[in-house]
């Protein structure tokens, strides 16, 4: 297994966990220790024999008396054809489970993208991952992730977020503007932790609000992103900040089970190479890492670089200022760019045909108008690579 990196960050201790088998680890680990209380807020949970094993071990910790909560959004259940015998076990044992399913119109549009764990209320993992055999494997085919582990004083803000969250979600007729005060009270913009979360109003973006800022300065940003289709503006920041003399690596999948989100992203290597950006496509196995390390600060969490992630979905991101630690996941990078393949402006001409481009166009408006299983579905074709 890939050893996790272990560092401290001003009175936090943070651990960043790649191996998909730690992640399973740690999080049953972290349920059978739990005393008090267990809070999961995730997008999507399979009934597998991960899904199954974390169902379990919640239902263990209710029955001892822990008190457990679980979300899952309704999209995200896909995975589980029966949503009444997979929760029921822990709903007996006196814990909650319940499915965010946004009605239609323009709540629709809103997905819970978040993957959030709290035990105790004193430790908190947060990342891309969710609970799912292909999630908590390192086999070759398997999803390649991130997850950091948070302990220290910043957990109290998670938490308030968290419980402030899922009173939101349990009212009968919830609104878009009662979410967006939630999530810009819930957000901090000092420090060197910051939370940063995002929800789908226009007043209210503190995520990619906190993202626009630093973006402002860079000098030198890394950019791991599982699905790349960001707004116009944003891509035309990371343009000037390339022509400007900075330096700006962006690492994409080659692999998923979403080739739409694939073509979405090429649909913008030809801007990007022609301002100097350098870009990567990861060619390993299934990559759906969100990273963003800009400068000194660094950015992980749920959030795609992505519209529907930026703008609709809710999101939760930790800003973490601290040039050590900016330093080591800067390292990390290179080591994921090692088993990647440089996308030089010749291997993009060869790939850019008049059909792929018609392609990548549609994809690209696929993945920005809809939510993740209609592209998913539609799992455009890639073409010829070589």
């Amino acid at each position: 297994m890939e050893p996790a990196i272990d560092f401290s960050c001003h009175d936090h201790r943070l651990v960043l966990l790649a191996s998909g088998q730690r992640r399973r680890d740690l999080l049953l680990d972290w349920i059978d220790g739990a005393r008090h209380s267990l809070d999961l807020l995730f997008y999507d949970v399979a009934d597998d024999a991960s899904g199954v094993a974390v169902r379990d071990a919640l239902v263990a910790a209710a029955r001892r008396g822990v008190a457990v909560r679980l979300v899952v959004d309704g999209f995200g259940m896909r995975d589980i054809a029966d949503a009444e015998g997979f929760f029921g076990p822990l709903r007996a044992a006196g814990g909650t489970a319940f499915a965010f399913n946004a009605r239609f119109g323009r709540r629709y549009l809103i997905r819970n993208h978040q993957k959030i764990v709290i035990a105790d209320g004193a430790r908190a993992i947060i990342g891309g991952a969710n609970i799912a055999d292909d999630y908590f494997s390192d086999a070759p085919g398997a999803w390649r992730d991130l997850w950091l582990t948070v302990e220290g004083a910043a957990v109290a803000g998670l938490a308030t977020y968290y419980e402030a969250i899922f009173g939101w979600m349990k009212r009968k007729s919830p609104n878009l503007r009662s979410l967006a005060d939630l999530v810009a009270r819930a957000s901090t913009t000092e420090g060197p932790l910051q939370w940063q979360f995002s929800a789908p109003w226009p007043r209210h973006t503190p995520w990619p609000s906190g993202l626009i800022r630093d973006l402002w300065s860079a000098r030198e940003i890394d950019l791991v992103a599982a699905y790349f289709s960001p707004s116009a503006a944003m891509l035309r920041r990371l343009e000037r900040i390339a022509r400007d003399g900075g330096q700006v690596r962006l690492l994409t999948p080659a692999k998923s089970d979403n080739d739409t989100t694939i073509a979405a992203a090429r649909h913008s290597y030809h801007q990007l190479l022609d301002a100097g950006v350098d870009i990567w496509e990861y060619e390993r196995t299934k990559m759906h890492t969100k990273l963003v390390v800009i400068d000194d600060a660094v950015h992980i969490g749920s959030s795609n670089f992505d519209f529907r992630s930026l703008f609709l979905n809710l999101e939760v991101m930790l800003r973490i200022e601290d040039a050590g630690v900016a330093a080591r996941l800067r390292q990390w990078v290179r080591g994921e760019l090692a088993q990647a393949r440089a996308i030089t402006p010749e291997l993009h001409a060869r790939r850019d045909t008049l059909w792929q481009r018609t392609l990548w166009a549609l994809a690209n408006f696929l993945v920005t108008s809809m939510d993740y299983t209609v592209s998913r579905r539609l799992n455009l074709p890639l073409g010829d690579d070589d």
